[in-house]
């Protein structure tokens, strides 16, 4: 799993890479520092080769989310697949996040 964090326009884009299983998203809680100090900008977590997130992945998720509710900020996630799509509806993720 590989976060790929950059500033876009006046905000933060983060694009994610692989499996974010356990293993990845303790690792990649440490890489998600950028998202979190810049959580008052919008930021966009693009899934497009994202493929397969767990409880901890999206644990991580929320914890951008509250981080930029706290600050000002805005999450949008771009690019899901239906594997994804379909973890996010079960969780009653879909309904937190503006996902497009």
């Amino acid at each position: 799993m590989i976060f790929d964090i950059k500033e876009v326009d006046g905000g933060m884009l983060a694009c994610i890479n692989g499996r974010l299983d356990t293993p990845a998203a303790v690792k990649a809680q440490q890489e998600i520092e950028p998202l979190l100090q810049n959580a008052d900008k919008a930021i966009t977590l693009d899934c497009t080769d994202l493929e397969y997130i767990s409880s901890s992945g999206l644990r991580l998720f929320l914890t951008i989310r509250k981080e930029a509710a706290a600050k000002g900020g805005k999450v949008v996630i771009e690019h899901i697949n239906d594997e994804i799509k379909k973890v996010f509806m079960m969780t009653g993720f879909y309904n937190l996040f503006d996902i497009r």
